[in-house]
Parts: structure tokens; sequence; C-alpha cells
């Protein structure tokens, strides 16, 4: 989840998308300049034209690779969980620890969530990137859904509960434990709020 560092010289367009990542999870899409990111990869603006067409483009591109790099960490993360447990529920709550620890982890706290960041911004935005932003969030609950099913079919909930909500649920806590931390200075603020999702989890299909 944390942002890469800057690669070596010879990959332009990575760099430009590493050092926009940062800008904009610090200071937002907008006041993020093409002169600020060229300045910072050593490229002329001809040189950022080559790559992408304008800001616009930029942002499309820089999203679907977040959303990419996402998704293969959760599905790194969880399928180790699930080698660790093969029962849903308990292989679910490894994979709840696991990603709080990797919170945890994060030097100075979360360095934020594009996806978030692009929503608190989106009339920056044309239609086709905010429509990926949706999709982003979409995807988002249906990947940890087909998870809650699979519990909810072995443990039934104890408590009504819609499991769109729950699934939900998670991108919340990540995204509200994101703002406690940089709110509140509290790196570990992220942590203990997935932490507390997990021990909701449990509380909903095992009543304890």
């Amino acid at each position: 989840m944390a942002s890469p560092a800057p690669k070596r010289r010879g990959d332009a367009r990575e760099r430009i998308l590493d050092v926009a990542e940062v800008s904009v999870l610090e200071k937002g899409f907008d006041a993020t300049s093409i002169d600020e990111l060229i300045a910072a990869v050593g490229i002329t603006k001809s040189g950022f034209f080559y790559h992408f067409r304008d800001k616009t483009e930029l942002a499309r591109v820089l999203l679907e690779r977040y959303i990419e790099r996402e998704g293969a960490m959760f599905d790194e993360l969880f399928a180790r969980a699930d080698e660790l447990n093969e029962d849903p529920l308990h292989g679910f709550l490894v994979g709840l620890k696991m990603l709080a620890e990797l919170f945890a982890d994060l030097p100075n706290g979360h360095p934020g969530c594009l996806i978030a960041a692009y929503c608190y911004q989106d009339r920056l935005f044309d239609q086709k990137v905010r429509d990926l932003n949706a999709a982003s969030v979409i995807l988002w609950r249906k990947r940890f859904r087909t998870r809650l099913d699979m519990i909810a079919a072995r443990y039934p909930p104890r408590i009504p509960v819609d499991l769109d909500d729950l699934a939900d649920m998670l991108s919340a806590v990540a995204d509200g434990g994101i703002i406690l931390s940089k709110s509140l200075k509290d790196p570990r603020a992220l942590s203990r709020q997935m932490l507390l999702y997990r021990e909701f989890v449990k509380t909903v299909f095992l009543g304890t």
C-alpha cells in the first residue's frame, strides 16, 4: 500500500507516476502541477507529454496502476491467510490481522488512499476517471462480499446484517483509519481500527 520509491532514470513514465502519487496523496490532485513533476523527475515538459496526453490521462493511468497494485496486495495477503487456515471465517480473521500488522508497519502511518483522494476532488476529473474510481469501490465490495458469503454459509450471522454493508465497512474503516492516523499523527490508529473491525466480524458470525 505504501508508495514505491522512485525508480532509476531509465523509466521516466514510472518515475512520473511514482512522484505524482506521492504528491497527490500529500496535497491533492489539483495542487499537483506538471511543472513540479517534470522538475522532480528531471525531464522536459515535452518528455511528460510524450508519456501522457494531458493531466487527465495522468490521473486515469495513476488510478489504474493503484487499483492493480492494491488488488495484487490483497490477493497475496489473503492467499497466505487461506494457506494458514482452511476455515473461511478464521482464514478471513487471520487475513485481517495480517492487514492490521501491515498497516502498523508502514512508516509514519498510512500514506493515504488514492481512491479516496480522487473521490474528495471528483469535480476535477472527467467521467471516465470518475467511473473508474466508482468501479474500484465496487471491486472492494465484491472482493470481500465473496469471502463473507463463504463465511455466512458455514456460520449464519448471529445478528441481522447486510453482507454488502459489512464488506463496505472494511473500506470505510480503512479510509477512516487513514484520516485518524493523519489528523492525530498516530501511525497505529489505522491498525487499531482494522482490529476493531476484525472483532466486529467475529461478533457477527460467532456471537462472542
